[in-house]
């Protein structure tokens, strides 16, 4: 059996609040919109430069977190796959969707600039317990 690789890693801005929602079964997601830029040259010589953006689903616990810290304009580092589905518009016309299937999630900061940098960027997984956290601590 051959091996294969699906595997995104972003950092970008936060372009919109998140937008919660609730599964039938009762899982909580968190769709977020996040701004990659990239600057280049084009055939002229001109520089350019060029947003991006990608549609976040967090699921779970992760999903808990977006919902209560993650805003408009914060800076995130995200990990996690691509995941392509298909839906049908109120016109019956096939609509594509290309979204990052989030994993695990480092918060930056707030924005862009010096006052951007989040103090202890914190990295959290998707399968990671957020209880009886403090029992680890040294201190």
């Amino acid at each position: 059996m051959s091996r294969s690789l699906n595997k995104v890693m972003l950092i970008g801005n936060v372009g919109a609040e998140p937008e919660i929602r609730m599964t039938p079964s009762g899982t909580k997601v968190a769709k977020v919109s996040l701004a990659t830029n990239r600057t280049f040259t084009d055939r002229a010589g001109q520089q350019q430069e060029r947003t991006d953006w990608h549609r976040l689903t967090f699921f779970g616990k992760l999903s808990d977190i977006v919902e209560q810290w993650v805003h408009k304009g914060h800076r995130l580092y995200v990990e996690g796959r691509i995941e392509y589905s298909q839906t049908t518009d109120d016109s019956g016309s096939p609509r594509y969707w290309t979204d990052v299937v989030v994993t695990e999630m480092v918060m930056l900061g707030t924005g862009a600039g010096p006052e951007a940098a989040a103090p202890e960027p914190s990295r959290l997984a998707a399968n990671e317990a957020l209880t009886d956290v403090d029992d680890d601590l040294p201190f």
